[in-house]
């Protein structure tokens, strides 16, 4: 029972935020200013077709956000990250072995150009990197 006595602790407004900030980079990231051209070209999307599924689509990448900042923050309680230095790393390290590693190898597999899996990874390591010292510092 004691190893999720911390549950009771957790920082209800920090994980919140950090999915805020997730979704707002995301809203940023694949949009026309920066990834969003090379992303739906690589995806063989067309940018003047409909918009089905947009609504469900920011919908469910909130509730995502909230998901991966509730779980992260696990991992930074059971780690002991209090610091900017230990957020970075947690979130690196995370980024590193449950996104990068396996999105490689799954872009490989399907024949999926690299660039592609560096927009989409490339979010999610900035993602980690925010949310990750956020975290340690507001538990």
């Amino acid at each position: 029972m004691e190893a999720i006595h911390h549950l009771a602790h957790l920082n209800v407004w920090a994980i919140l935020v950090s999915a805020l900030a997730q979704w707002i980079l995301g809203a940023i990231w694949y949009s026309p200013a920066l990834f969003a051209k090379p992303w739906m070209a690589l995806l063989k999307l067309d940018p003047n077709g409909p918009k089905k599924g947009l609504a469900f689509g920011m919908i469910s990448s909130f509730i995502g956000s909230l998901i991966l900042s509730f779980m992260l923050l696990h991992i930074i309680v059971w780690s002991n990250a209090t610091t900017l230095h230990t957020g970075l790393f947690v979130g690196m390290v995370c980024w590193l072995g449950f996104i990068a590693c396996p999105n490689f190898a799954q872009g490989i597999y399907e024949q999926r150009p690299f660039k592609l899996f560096a927009i989409n990874s490339g979010y999610w390591l900035v993602c980690l990197l925010i949310s990750g010292p956020l975290l340690a510092l507001w538990r």
